[in-house]
């Protein structure tokens, strides 16, 4: 009997395996863009019922921004838990908890006429479980499920997913507002958050598992938590970067709450403001698919700078123009394409110089860092309206933080921690 030749079993992949392999990709893909789509898309059109909900509960602008930014604030401070719980029990049941938390707390936020009933609605509920389904979980989900040549794509994947959320969901939350009223409207959003819950079967596993298999083959033990911790903090490129992505909160949860109210103050109808969230979300979806193409080609800490400096340059463009239909509809468009396209070199430079490992819990550590920026932003926002009939002095803070996020990053340096243990 003839025994095959060395050359006859091949080492390559056969077409079958490759094809599969890239179905696995595309799914998880879709797994991960398609939670983050509806958990930003509800989070992001929240800022369309601000008025409602005033109107409603007589409660002021000021009381009920607090609670959304509460909500910023408790979507930070949920991420570094929600990342270490994952990275070590497993991705499936962080996302199936909060995806719960999101539905319930946006079904419930109209039935509250509190303060207090809109921060435990909106700001414990709901953002907190969009932080356990949030980008520090997922992103790690998805950098632990592809392979490492095609992380920076994925990571622009993922991120355009959160902005096709956003820009659908807000002339989905303006069709339903006109169709069954503001209340019904919002808890329909809710229900539509529950697509999200097959992600959980796709997305399912633990960075762990996969870290102390890489540490056995190198002879290099994985770091645990607190060291992870202790090294990226004492790390001075991480705290930059945390300064810098602060800024980006402050930027994001301003225009997110109110940016509606921006259009308002500037005598435009209500249907330009849901048009503007809307033009946020579509042109994100471009700045997050070049910035995934261009993390890979450019120094990561050039491209935050450059996304900084061009949000403060669009905001004083923006205040030296006539406030028409379509210069708001432009500078949103301007603003989509640097609004969440700093989330793929970050979650990249976190990568970079941790690894894997611990990154769910570390890149959740810099997301609070951006969700106190973003309570910064919400709340001044309502704080300063209300004080002195007018947003001016949230743009000029806005213009200075642009200014120093984008000089913050230029120091970063782009190299592997020697301690961290990573995972190819």
């Amino acid at each position: 009997m003839n025994k095959p030749s060395p050359s006859s079993s091949s080492s390559s992949p056969s077409p079958s395996s490759s094809a599969r392999r890239h179905v696995a990709l595309w799914l998880v893909l879709l797994a991960a863009a398609g939670t983050f789509a509806l958990t930003m898309g509800v989070r992001q059109t929240m800022g369309l019922f601000l008025s409602a909900l005033n109107t409603s509960t007589a409660l002021g602008i000021g009381s009920i921004s607090l609670a959304f930014a509460f909500g910023q604030l408790w979507w930070g401070l949920t991420q570094p838990f929600a990342g270490a719980v994952a990275d070590r029990i497993g991705t499936g049941r962080v996302i199936f908890l909060g995806v719960l938390l999101v539905a319930t707390g946006t079904i419930l936020t109209p039935l509250m006429t509190s303060t207090a009933g809109l921060i435990f609605a909106i700001g414990v509920l709901a953002a907190g479980g969009a932080g356990m389904a949030g980008p520090s979980v997922l992103m790690a989900a998805t950098a632990r499920l592809v392979p490492l040549e095609k992380r920076g794509f994925a990571s622009g994947i993922v991120n355009a997913g959160g902005s096709f959320g956003q820009f659908a969901m807000a002339p989905i939350a303006i069709g339903l507002t006109a169709a069954v009223g503001w209340a019904n409207a919002m808890q329909w959003l809710g229900v539509l958050i529950l697509l999200a819950l097959p992600a959980v079967w796709v997305l399912q596993g633990n960075s762990n598992a996969l870290a102390a298999q890489a540490a056995a083959a190198s002879g290099k033990k994985a770091l645990s938590a607190p060291q992870a911790i202790r090294q990226a903090l004492a790390t001075p490129s991480y705290r930059y970067l945390s300064l810098g992505f602060f800024v980006c909160g402050f930027h994001v949860a301003f225009l997110a709450t109110h940016l509606p109210g921006v259009v308002a103050a500037c005598g435009l109808s209500p249907e330009i403001g849901g048009w503007a969230l809307a033009m946020i979300g579509l042109f994100n979806i471009v700045g997050s698919l070049a910035m995934g193409w261009a993390v890979g080609r450019w120094r990561m800490k050039s491209l935050l700078a450059l996304l900084y400096a061009t949000r403060g340059i669009a905001v004083l463009v923006f205040l030296l123009a006539p406030k028409t239909p379509t210069v708001m509809l432009v500078f949103a468009a301007v603003m989509g394409v640097t609004f969440l396209s700093t989330v793929p070199p970050t979650a990249g430079l976190v990568a970079k110089m941790f690894g894997t490992a611990n990154m769910a819990m570390l890149f959740g550590i810099v997301m609070l860092a951006h969700q106190i920026g973003g309570f910064f932003g919400a709340f001044l926002g309502g704080y300063v309206f209300q004080a002195t009939g007018s947003y001016d002095w949230v743009w000029y803070i806005d213009i200075v933080l642009a200014a120093g996020a984008a000089l913050v990053n230029l120091p970063i340096r782009e190299a592997p921690m020697p301690r961290a243990a990573t995972l190819a």
